[in-house]
Parts: structure tokens; sequence; C-alpha cells
């Protein structure tokens, strides 16, 4: 028998004052695994908290009784919530203060990043209870490949070596259900190719899988595909069932040209002979070298593609560009023409940059409305902490419409989807038109119709201005046809 692992039964989920859901009917059974598709702001990631028990929950009735029937920490009986194992998209983790106040460039401060757990003791200090079970520490160290980073911090790590780690830690408690957000967004090729294995395996050790992610990037343990649409579960079926043709998004996108020329138009590109000109750059942090020898020169109007494995020194790079990483000041680097520690000051850099990370997202105050996000770009600061100039709101505001995010500017940054987050924090890297865009994996959280818009956003800016372009990616398809040169990183390598 198939029984009943988790069934919600017209059930209403709230955040805040807002409904998610209303009357929503959901099970999983036994030998299931479950794939959620569906546009950006469909509800995905918000089934995946309401199962993991981080929303409000009224109204209607929730099956846990398989929970209730399994022997829990100790051999006691536990809530049901404690085995179920979330990886999001946002990491919460704290520093050795007990806080969660990390800074954007503390990784790159070898004094402040000491501050940070390293990846060994974070994983140790997980709170498992005392059950014997197939995902030991062993195991997951080795599995996902954490070997060569157990003593670096958490502060430090890529992105793609992050996901690695928040994984290993949702395995480590050996959960009934395993909950995922675009688990692939941030990995390599290499990784990517191997997460297919990797989710069979945690399929054969007893663990049924529930994961958001694109409809063209299922893995082949998943049985069974929701289809979300507006707050709703509009589809269910069964994988033999499930057509990704449906589901392609159209290659074109109609976007305001003549608006975004006025836009650019607005403040002229301010003209260099070079945007970047590196020679022998070496980084290193104690004993480990993350940047060997690195040459790079970059003119005015040039568009680079930066690539390379997790944990090859691409975000080291990017950070010597855009003034966060001390020890440019120890090398051979030429930013806009001017020598670095020639006496010019980080925001002297910043104002002559675009930029956008996976990380960025998390660094903004609570507070701040998004539309106080967009408008922060102008002063290259992560919040606006300074009254609202109405002419620069006003053209945060036409870049916000132009992305397509205007109708959430008065609401809480915090509150939005995570792909309307990262629309705004396009929107404010392109709001005072910079010299050089540096755009690290800008397209993660977007559905396929947000990825085809911006990347035709970026192709129109830069056939019509001079502005430069730094774009990093896994996937070779998100790339904009404007790319005509590649720097390729292995280990520190070029």
């Amino acid at each position: 028998m198939n029984r009943i692992i988790l069934a919600f039964n017209e059930i209403t989920v709230r955040s805040l004052n807002q409904v998610i859901f209303k009357d929503l009917s959901f099970e999983i059974r036994e030998n299931e695994n479950w794939a959620l598709i569906g546009d950006s702001g469909s509800g995905k990631s918000a089934l995946l908290e309401a199962i993991a028990g981080r929303l409000a929950v009224s109204n209607g009735h929730i099956d846990h009784t398989y929970f209730d029937s399994r022997q829990g920490v100790a051999g006691g009986l536990v809530n049901w919530h404690k085995r179920v194992s979330f990886v999001s998209s946002r990491h919460s983790f704290r520093n050795l203060s007990n806080t969660t106040e990390f800074y954007y460039q503390q990784r790159y401060n070898s004094f402040d990043s000491d501050d940070a757990p390293t990846v060994g003791t974070y994983l140790s200090g997980l709170d498992l209870g005392e059950r014997s079970s197939y995902w030991t520490m062993e195991r997951v160290v080795d599995r996902l490949n954490l070997q060569e980073v157990l003593d670096e911090q958490i502060i430090k790590l890529s992105n793609g070596e992050t996901k690695r780690l928040l994984l290993a830690a949702a395995l480590l408690k050996n959960p009934i259900l395993l909950l995922l957000d675009n688990p692939l967004t941030g990995l390599d090729v290499g990784r990517r190719a191997d997460f297919n294995n990797l989710i069979d395996e945690i399929n054969q050790s007893g663990i049924r899988i529930i994961m958001a992610t694109s409809p063209l990037e299922i893995p082949d343990a998943i049985t069974h595909i929701a289809v979300l649409s507006a707050g709703k579960v509009q589809n269910t079926g069964t994988r033999a069932e499930f057509s990704s043709e449906k589901y392609m998004a159209d290659s074109s996108s109609e976007i305001d040209e003549r608006e975004l020329r006025d836009l650019i138009g607005r403040k002229p590109v301010e003209p260099f002979d070079f945007i970047v000109r590196m020679n022998s750059v070496n980084i290193r942090y104690g004993d480990a070298v993350i940047l060997k020898d690195v040459n790079w020169t970059i003119r005015q109007g040039e568009r680079w593609a930066l690539v390379g494995a997790n944990g090859s020194g691409k975000s080291t790079l990017l950070s010597l560009i855009n003034g966060d990483n001390p020890q440019a000041y120890a090398n051979d680097i030429l930013l806009f023409d001017r020598k670095r520690g020639s006496g010019e000051s980080i925001w002297d850099i910043k104002k002559k940059i675009g930029f956008v990370s996976p990380e960025l997202f998390q660094y903004f105050p609570s507070s701040m409305t998004c539309i106080q996000v967009v408008e922060s770009g102008f002063y290259d600061t992560l919040g606006l902490f300074r009254p609202s100039n109405v002419k620069l709101a006003e053209i945060a505001r036409r870049w916000m419409k132009l992305i397509g995010v205007n109708v959430k500017e008065s609401q809480l940054f915090r509150n939005v989807s995570a792909s309307n987050q990262r629309l705004c924090l396009l929107a404010r890297a392109m709001v005072k038109n910079p010299p050089l865009f540096i755009f690290d994996e800008p397209c993660q959280g977007l559905d396929a119709h947000q990825q085809v818009h911006f990347k035709q956003v970026v192709n129109t800016i830069c056939r019509n201005s001079k502005a430069s372009l730094i774009y990093v990616s896994h996937y070779h398809d998100e790339l904009p046809e404007v790319i005509e040169q590649t720097l390729t990183l292995s280990k520190g390598n070029r």
C-alpha cells in the first residue's frame, strides 16, 4: 500500500497579512518524489515553506500521521516538521558571536572572516539528535566534495560551494522529506551533471524529495510533477505524462527600446582606454592560493564572459575589480585608467560599476522597500540611508518598469519573491549608466521568460552604448549575444 506521507486538505497559507494559498490541497505518498514547476512568483517556494512549517497554515486539515508513526530523535516521537529538511535560496549562517550580522565584503577581509565558523565546525555543530543513519558526516563530506573546504570559513565559500554545504547539512538530519528550492542554481556543469546521481542516491536511502526547479532540469528520480500558477496547483501528474515542451519560453522578448535608449542616453558613458588591466595578479589566504599569475585586460566597450568551476576564483577576481578586496593594493591592477593604490577611494571605483552577485540580496536591511533598494544604486550603498531624491526615484521607477518589477516598488524587499528581489537588484545595477557592468550569475531564480527578457535588455544596452560587460554564468545559453571574449579560470589560473 502506497501510504500518504503528508497531505494538505483545503488549507489556507499566509505570510504576514497576505494569503499565499487558499483552499490548497496537495499530497505526497511513499515512493513519490515531486518536482514543482511554474513561472516566478507562482508559489513554488511558498509551497516548500508551507511544508517545512515556515508559513502560517489555517483552515482545512493536515494529515501527518505517517510522521507520527515514525521514531524520532532519541527514540521519542517528535514534531513532524523536525523530520523535514529545507534547503532554501537563502542561508541563515551565524558567526562565532552567534549573530547573522555578516557584511558583504567580510569574506575578503582576513581578520573579519575569522569570526565565521569553518565548514567542519558548522557541520559538526548541527543538532542532529542521536539516531544512527545513512547520511553520516563522512558520507556527506565525501559525496558532496567538501573535503578541500572543511577548514575554510563558511563566509569564504563560493555560491556553488555554499549550495553543497547547505545540502550536506540537510542530509545529515536524515529527514523523511527533503525540500530543495532551485538546487541547481549556482552549480557548475560538472556538479549539475552529478546532481542527477546524487538525487537518485538520496532517493535510494529512503528520503522522499520535493524540489522547485526548471522544467528543463528534472532529475530522473522525480516521479511526479506539479504545475503551479498564481498561488494554485493547476495540474499534477506522473513523470511519464509530463512534456517539458509545453513550458518552454518564447525566444523573443518585447522590450521598450525607445525608453531604454532614452534612459541610457540620459548620462553618456564616461570615456576610458582601459577598464581593467591586471598584471600577474596573485591572491592567497594563509597557505591557500586563490589566484595565481592572472593577467587580464579589458578595454572600453569590450564584453566578456567569465567562466570556471565552483571555487575556481571567479568571485575573488571580481572583488578585485569592484573594490571589495583589500589585496588589490598589493597587486599591479589598473582600473578605469588609474592604478589601484594611487589615492582613489573604494567609492570612486564603485560609482563606475553596476554590480549584481548571487549573494547580494541577503545584505539589504529588512526595512527597505523595493524602490529604495533600486534607488540605492545611485549611491552604491546596500540600502537607502538618506531621504529619497524625487528625480532619482523616478529614474529608478522607470528602470523597474523596464525590467518588469515596477508593481512591487512599494513592497518590502524582504517580502517579495526571490525572482523579484533579483530583478530589483538588476535594475539597481543599471540606474546610474556605469561604464562597467559586472553581472555575476544574474539569472539565478528567474524563470525562462524573465531570463530571455533580461538578456534582451543587456544586448540592447551594449549595442547602444560604450558600456563594458563582465558576465558570469554556468549556463552557456544565458550569455547575451554581445559577448565577444571569454576568460576561463581553473583553480585560480587563467
